[in-house]
């Protein structure tokens, strides 16, 4: 089993920033992805930004040049620094690691922290 503990949201006005952080414990394999979705009320949960265990990225477009992703792997922690934050990014953000091996592949989830970005 694998526990997934997020930190770091909050409200903010618009233009701010905020540093979300994903702590994972357990049984925890090193060869996995590790990334941020988020949900907002009426929507579906939507990629924010990945990380593989190598430190290769992927961000939405919505995203780009503001959000920046990244992880320490000694820690388990997976990291999202988010800048110029805008209404729109108000959303529970969720932590998700995706275990690639040993397989089969399996998401884990943390439990959500809110983010509100007020105008």
């Amino acid at each position: 089993q694998v526990q997934l503990v997020e930190s770091g949201g909050g409200l903010v006005q618009a233009g701010g920033s905020l540093r979300l952080s994903c702590t994972a414990s357990g049984s925890v394999s090193s060869i996995n992805v590790m990334g941020w979705y988020r949900q907002a009320p009426g929507k579906q949960r939507e990629l924010v930004a990945t990380i593989k265990f190598l430190g290769s990225t992927n961000y939405a477009d919505a995203v780009k040049g503001r959000f920046t992703i990244s992880r320490d792997n000694a820690k388990n922690t997976v990291y999202l620094q988010m800048n110029s934050l805008k209404p729109e990014d108000t959303a529970v953000y969720y932590c998700n690691l995706q275990r690639l091996l040993p397989p089969p592949t399996y998401d884990y989830w943390g439990q959500g922290t809110q983010v509100t970005v007020s105008s």
